[in-house]
């Protein structure tokens, strides 16, 4: 009787080990498919993970032709393309990254060969893309804002001259722990500067958006275009300041506008500083030159309210540069 019952209980003892072992099994089955993470490789060497990634595929124009006796309209494919790939990220991404955002501004258009690495939640890669002779198009630094507690992030768009997706090795990645941790950056850690305005008061700036126009050059016989760069395209900034620290401004464009006293000596130079959360240390510096200002806009305000009244002022800039913090970067 006693062998039976010791038994009976080895055997419930198993099967809740072993259902056990698969409801683990699933588990991490179910981790490799949702826990992902992308890590961004530049000519070979790991940038950095990114937030999320999207486009890179291959594509092609669908042309029709003329309706024949058959009365059936013919189509076939035009030369293929591929789609520019998107990077969100912050703070933590390599000198070769920020190298390569920061020579884009400067339009030496440097092109970089790469991959996207996707992982599961143990870095082993489960999937791979990669791409070849890429141009940044598009470089979006984030809205910043005093009040906010939201962290912040660039978004950097590249056109590559050809995509090609490889088999994924299923093996540990080796180098993720330089570039696996995104360093926490606050979109109200910041400060603007320029030169003979009092900038203290600016609790806002918009999102900065600079692209970089790109022509496709096709090659003949070769199916795939050559992308080659024309200029870069740099937005107006608005700007939110308090009123009642605006004097500078409204001073500044009646004179630049009304006036018009706008050749290049009165034009300004100035700075975005991006800072860490300890505001000590300058995480990005976006320097502004040859700023003009262009409008000074009151905002709407309601009777009664005991909002900060504040101002919109709209700048144009000629010229952006962005420099890092090298130890900000691995």
């Amino acid at each position: 009787m006693r062998s039976m019952v010791k038994a009976s209980l080895c055997a419930g003892v198993l099967s809740v080990v072993s259902a056990g072992a698969i409801a683990s099994d699933a588990a991490e089955s179910r981790r490799a498919y949702v826990a992902g993470k992308y890590e961004l490789v530049l000519d070979q060497a790991g940038s950095g993970f990114v937030s999320s990634v999207a486009g890179g595929g291959a594509t092609s124009d669908v042309v029709l032709e003329k309706v024949g006796p058959d009365h059936v309209v013919h189509k076939h494919l035009a030369g293929v393309k591929y789609e520019d790939v998107s990077v969100t990220c912050g703070a933590g991404m390599s000198k070769a990254f920020y190298g390569w955002i920061k020579d884009t501004l400067e339009e030496k258009s440097p092109r970089k060969n790469g991959a996207i690495q996707a992982m599961s939640f143990d870095y082993k890669e489960v999937g791979h893309v990669n791409f070849f002779n890429a141009l940044i198009t598009e470089v979006a630094f984030p809205a910043l804002d005093a009040a906010s507690r939201d962290g912040a992030q660039f978004m950097v768009t590249f056109a590559p001259e050809r995509t090609m997706r490889a088999a994924p090795s299923n093996t540990q990645v080796a180098n993720h722990e330089a570039g696996a941790i995104q360093k926490r950056w606050l979109a109200s850690n910041f400060r603007f500067e320029l030169a003979g305005v009092d900038a203290t008061r600016v609790s806002k700036v918009e999102p900065i958006i600079v692209k970089q126009k790109v022509v496709d050059n096709p090659t003949g016989e070769l199916r795939d275009a050559q992308r080659e760069p024309a200029h870069v395209e740099i937005p107006n900034l608005v700007l939110t300041v308090a009123e009642a620290g605006a004097q500078d401004w409204y001073k500044w464009h009646e004179d630049f506008v009304i006036k018009g006293n706008n050749s290049d000596a009165q034009e300004k130079a100035g700075a975005i500083s991006y800072l860490s959360p300890d505001l000590k240390t300058t995480l990005f510096k976006l320097t502004l030159k040859h700023v003009g200002i262009v409008k000074v806009d009151p905002e709407t305000a309601e009777a009664g309210s005991e909002n900060v009244r504040r101002v919109k002022v709209e700048l144009y800039v000629e010229d952006l540069g962005f420099d890092f913090d090298n130890n900000t970067a691995f």
